[in-house]
């Protein structure tokens, strides 16, 4: 079993979503369950924040065979933190800091006394002797000895367990096998590994600390701004293994990635990298598919994206030049005339098919020729001077010619 922590996300971002990949992939690879959970025990993330991230990951196939929520498992939790207490392996904190703390030497009758005073009390884990040590897949060995652990609070004075109590159980009773994270939780992992411990539970957990990108942006804001999800998920698997063949779907990378054999180093985020990626998924999509993203059922409009694209990178950029394409063309001062001519004459003129006989046309009609005639038909067709696309656009957008060229 693998699982995906909502813990401390704020705004789903890019690093987060890489986490859920990794472990969605792994969780498939190797024919085990894979599981999302929500940490609500304090409410941080509110029903809609976590609504949220499940419509995201969603978008992004990730699908959600089981979801978790640590609100519904309090008891649970509570449960074992009294076992703990009961078997002498942790003890009540009734201190208001955590200096010069000997609530561990309290005898009984003390104990019993303080809580007939409604004293409140924190439970916290007592310190061992012992030397732990795992091998992080991502990180190599790492030891720690237990008594170097501070004792450490399980559960709080209202009744609600601290995260890596939380996590630890969470995990056991998940029968979790494998943890992928950000690098950031590698510090956790010994207090998870010691409170498994003293519950007796002995079951090998793999574990794979991973580095967070620099310079992180909000998945949110890669939707706005109008990035494919099959291009991001591209991006977030390609900075984990460069591969020769950059551009894949995540089926693809299902069949080759490697958890073991991702990066160590830091990596920066890369936009100009994502928006050459996102380009290459816009051109490879299905050309009445990619013109439904804009309102249309038409290839040809397909067709016609995909040669804007040889300067463009994202849907945004693309609906910017269809709205360029379709909306009334404002006339350049030195233009003004012939755009103003050569409108009324394809708006009068009967459909022609080829672009050379629709250049022969409006050449007779309008008595402009060669630059005088195509810098203004460009503008008037595609919202700029560029003339060297006009034949191929032509014959893409006959059928809309009555309302492109339109200027005023």
């Amino acid at each position: 079993m693998l699982r995906f922590s909502t813990y401390q996300i704020e705004e789903f971002n890019i690093n987060h979503l890489r986490i859920a990949l990794y472990n969605y992939i792994t969780s498939i690879q190797r024919k085990d369950g894979f599981v999302i959970r929500i940490d609500d025990l304090e409410q941080a993330n509110s029903e809609s924040k976590n609504g949220e991230i499940l419509d995201i990951l969603k978008k992004f196939s990730i699908k959600d065979e089981q979801v978790v929520y640590q609100s519904k498992n309090m008891n649970i939790y509570q449960q074992f933190a009294y076992r703990l207490l009961k078997e002498k392996k942790a003890f009540a904190c009734f201190c208001k800091s955590d200096d010069k703390c000997n609530c561990e030497q309290l005898s009984s009758k003390e104990i019993q006394k303080l809580k007939e005073q409604d004293s409140k009390f924190v439970i916290k884990i007592k310190k061992a002797d012992e030397t732990f040590n795992f091998v992080d897949i991502i990180q190599g060995k790492q030891e720690q000895k237990f008594n170097e652990l501070d004792s450490f609070i399980i559960l709080n004075d209202n009744g609600i367990p601290t995260y890596n109590f939380a996590c630890a159980i969470d995990d056991m009773s998940m029968n979790v096998t494998t943890i992928i994270r950000d690098e950031s939780f590698l510090n956790n992992t010994h207090k998870q590994l010691y409170i498994q411990h003293l519950l007796g539970y002995n079951s090998n957990i793999e574990y794979a600390h991973i580095k967070s990108i620099k310079n992180i942006i909000s998945i949110k804001s890669l939707f706005e701004e109008g990035f494919l999800p099959d291009a991001i998920i591209n991006y977030l698997i390609l900075i984990g293994k460069e591969r020769e063949n950059e551009i894949f779907y995540l089926p693809d990378a299902i069949e080759w990635f490697d958890i073991s054999k991702i990066r160590k180093e830091s990596i920066e985020f890369d936009i100009e990298k994502l928006k050459e990626i996102n380009r290459k998924h816009l051109l490879r999509m299905d050309s009445k598919k990619l013109s439904q993203l804009f309102g249309f059922s038409d290839s040809d409009i397909g067709e016609l994206l995909k040669i804007f694209l040889e300067d463009l990178n994202t849907i945004n950029e693309l609906e910017e030049q269809l709205e360029l394409l379709f909306n009334v063309k404002i006339k350049p001062k030195e233009y003004q005339e012939s755009m103003e001519l050569l409108s009324k004459i394809i708006l009068d003129a009967p459909m022609i098919n080829s672009f050379d006989e629709f250049k022969v046309y409006l050449s007779k009609k309008s008595g402009l020729s060669d630059e005088k005639l195509l810098k203004p038909l460009a503008i008037l067709l595609i919202g700029r001077d560029d003339t060297s696309k006009l034949k191929t656009i032509y014959k893409l957008i006959k059928p809309y010619l009555l309302e492109v060229a339109r200027c005023q």
